[in-house]
Formats: structure tokens, C-alpha cells, sequence
């Protein structure tokens, strides 16, 4: 028998399908929950177990994995008698890998510690693709001994894993990569449009962009969503907008200016308002083709 941890997983979305196939690729024990049958099907077919509740998928688990799109979700699976806290056993490791606000990590790593569990805040960049390919950056808040346990199961999972310090942290540095991000992919959307309306071969100059100082791993991962338009959702602009509610309002707690966020966070749910929130948010260069007055091309 494996002597790995049991892991019950919730939240089997865009992220959280291969992050939990990559645990068991990795020989771990894996119970799987969430809304949608055929995900927890998805997850049974690569060797997982599924469960018919959050109560099913905890009560024997080592760790609790957390994937949900934002703090109303983590409330929801966490708190009340079918939650996470009043269902796992004592002395089980929370990893919660959603993105939500500090605020709502700090409050969940002090319900927690009440109820016996160990609570780490460990959100991700990286998108799908680095989900698939297990090379997702974790940036994680809470206790040293509490990430030392986590952190066989997080190396499966990632390539760059960092404790931020305590409850919150790694929230807090998630927001500032979500702005930093977004505040890329308007930059580069920009260019884009730029070079199409002056007549330059795009894909080259794409190319030679990403290999000098304005390179980065935004427009590497999101160069062909730009050539193809190809918008199908590895991060939704519906999340992103959240995202930057997070950050813009973290920031004014903080007193901390944000004067380019606060304009790309505008243009990010003017997307919204259009009806392209269900699209990748490399369709930001929709929003920036409509300014320009050029077709947006689907």
C-alpha cells in the first residue's frame, strides 16, 4: 500500500481536472468532489475516486486541496455542516489553491486552527498549461511546519513554490501577479494592433519581440491566441475582473497607487460588459481592436 497521503480534492475545473490527474499520476490516493458529474467522471477515468459530497471526499483525507474560482466558493466549501472544516479529521492539511482575497485566507487559517486543521493559502500562476505540464508557480501564506508537510505534495503540482509568510501572503503576492498580468497582456494587445494596422508580418515581429527585453512568459504562452484568435478559456476574463477587484481594493487598504492597474482593471470589465467575459483574457485585444476602430475578428 502507498504510505502518500490521502487526498481529497475540490473543485475539478480548468485548473483543478490536471492538477489532481498529476497527483495521481505521482502514485498519490486522490478523492475527487465538485458540481459538474462529468469532471468527477474525467477524474474516476484517470484512476481517482469520486465522491458524492464535500463530506464524502474529506473525511478520510490527509489533505484537503481547494480549486474554486473565488471567496464566496471557499466560504461555501469550507464553513457550515457540510463544509470542509466540520467534515475533515483532525490534524488534516487545507491547502486552499484558490484566488480570493487575504482577508478571506487570514479568517479561513483561524476558523481552521479552531477545528484542528492545518491551513495554508497557496494560490497559483501559470495558467492551464502550466497546470497540464506541472510547472505552476505557488506563492504560499501560513505556518513554516505547515508548508514543510505541503510541500512533497506541491512539488508535484509546481515548479517555483515559495512560503510569503503567514496567513494571507500568498494571496497577497497572487493579486500583484494577477495585476502585473493583466497590465502585460493590454501591453502586449496593444502592440498587436499596432503592428496590424502599420502592415507588419505579425508572427515575426512577435518573434523577435519575445526574444529581446520586451519578452515574457505572457506573450510566450499567449502569442498564439493573438495569431489565431483563438480566445477558448484557460483563464476567463470573468476571473481576471475578479482578480482585480482583489488587488485594486487590497491596494487602497494598503494606500499603495495603482494608477495604470486601476485603467487596465476598467478595460477588463468593460470586456465583461461586451459579453467576452467567458473568453480567455488574451481577449483583451478585443477591447483594444474596438478602440481602434478595426473589426474585432473572432
Amino acid at each position: 500500500m502507498s504510505t502518500l497521503p490521502k487526498i481529497g480534492f475540490i473543485g475539478l475545473g480548468i485548473m483543478g481536472s490536471p492538477m489532481a490527474e498529476n497527483l495521481l499520476k505521482a502514485g498519490y490516493d486522490v478523492t475527487g468532489f465538485t458540481l459538474e458529474q462529468p469532471k468527477i467522471d474525467r477524474l474516476v477515468a484517470a484512476g481517482g475516486k469520486g465522491a458524492g459530497s464535500i463530506a464524502e471526499a474529506v473525511k478520510d483525507a490527509d489533505v484537503v486541496i481547494t480549486m474554486v474560482p473565488a471567496s464566496p466558493q471557499v466560504e461555501a466549501i469550507a464553513y457550515g455542516e457540510d463544509g470542509i472544516l466540520e467534515n475533515a479529521r483532525k490534524g488534516a492539511l487545507l491547502i486552499d489553491m484558490s484566488s480570493i482575497t487575504p482577508q478571506t485566507s487570514v479568517d479561513l487559517g483561524k476558523a481552521g486552527a479552531e477545528k484542528g486543521l492545518r491551513v495554508l493559502d497557496a494560490p497559483v500562476s501559470g495558467g492551464e498549461a502550466g497546470a497540464i505540464e506541472a510547472v505552476l508557480s505557488i506563492m504560499v501564506g501560513g505556518e513554516k511546519a505547515d508548508f514543510d508537510a505541503a510541500r512533497p505534495v506541491l512539488d508535484v503540482l509546481g515548479k517555483t513554490i515559495v512560503l510569503c509568510g503567514p496567513h494571507g501572503s500568498g494571496q497577497t503576492v497572487k493579486a500583484a501577479n494577477q495585476l502585473i498580468v493583466a497590465v502585460n497582456i493590454q501591453a502586449c494587445a496593444e502592440a498587436v494592433v499596432f503592428l496590424e494596422k502599420s502592415g507588419v508580418d505579425l508572427a515575426a515581429a512577435l518573434d523577435v519581440l519575445n526574444g529581446g527585453l520586451a519578452g515574457s512568459t505572457v506573450l510566450t504562452r499567449k502569442k498564439d491566441n493573438f495569431l489565431k484568435r483563438d480566445f477558448a478559456p484557460g483563464f476567463r476574463i470573468d476571473l481576471h475582473h475578479k482578480d482585480m477587484g482583489i488587488v485594486t481594493d487590497a491596494a487602497r487598504n494598503v494606500g499603495a497607487a495603482l494608477p495604470v492597474g486601476a485603467v487596465v482593471a476598467q478595460l477588463v470589465s468593460s470586456l465583461r460588459a461586451q459579453g467576452d467575459g467567458g473568453l480567455d483574457h488574451s481577449a483583451l485585444l478585443r477591447g483594444v481592436e474596438r478602440l481602434s476602430g478595426q473589426p474585432v475578428k473572432s
